[in-house]
């Protein structure tokens, strides 16, 4: 969702004001280009500003990507742990909805800002930067919490392999990438669109699994807990 240009470094313009709109086109720049692709002179031209006072107010390329990571990266690690805490809080019955609780989260975290969502797995930091050990952390974060997520919806449907939960965590986390790509390159769907659309996607998926693969978990897709269609979706 691109940012028009604007007159932000005119006089009278208050510098919290001026620092929203420069972090604003840094993260659209930033998760739009990569990090090394990206353009400090083309943020400045896009807020207005010179980019010797982009550099004032924020210092250099690496400061500014911090400053656009931080709150994204804080933001998604918040929502999903509270995601993941609202589907283990209802139990067993309720754990197949915990994915969509999270999908929205995402989603709603995101919105107007969605390739934010790119910054938090960029593969262009400088290596061993401040930036790139921020960026990690906040992906082991979010790691943590899908496997705990995934291992939650096997428990539920009473199996317990290691190895299933390893499985089962990558599918999730790349069908939750694939997912906010499409979704980025789909501006007119809203967050609770997507969460809609998911629940579709998911109830088809139940609906096509082999008798063979349900039969290992009444009810399962391949084994793990169909998540209910309502679920989190709104």
């Amino acid at each position: 969702m691109a940012t028009p240009p604007s007159r932000a470094g005119t006089k009278g313009v208050p510098r919290a004001r001026r620092e929203e709109q420069i972090l604003a086109a840094a993260t659209e720049e930033f998760g739009a280009h990569g990090y090394a692709a990206a353009s400090l002179p083309a943020v400045a031209a896009r807020v207005g500003v010179t980019k010797t006072l982009l550099h004032q107010y924020f210092g250099a390329k690496q400061d500014l990507y911090l400053a656009c990571l931080a709150p994204v990266g804080d933001r998604l690690v918040a929502v999903i742990r509270e995601a993941v805490a609202e589907g283990a809080a209802a139990g067993p019955s309720g754990a197949s909805g915990t994915p969509l609780l999270v999908l929205r989260a995402i989603f709603t975290a995101l919105e107007g800002r969605r390739e934010a969502w790119f910054l938090v797995y960029e593969t262009s930091l400088p290596p061993d930067s401040e930036a790139a050990r921020r960026a990690a952390e906040y992906r082991a974060a979010v790691n943590r919490l899908a496997a705990d997520g995934t291992a939650g919806l096997l428990a539920a449907a009473g199996h317990a392999d290691p190895l299933d939960a390893d499985a089962l965590n990558h599918v999730w986390q790349g069908l939750v990438a694939t997912l906010v790509r499409w979704w980025i390159k789909h501006p007119d769907q809203s967050p609770d669109a997507m969460a809609r659309r998911c629940a579709r996607l998911f109830a088809v998926a139940a609906a096509l699994a082999p008798a063979a693969a349900q039969g290992d978990a009444p009810g399962g897709v391949g084994g793990v807990a169909p998540v209910n269609p309502r679920g989190g979706a709104g």
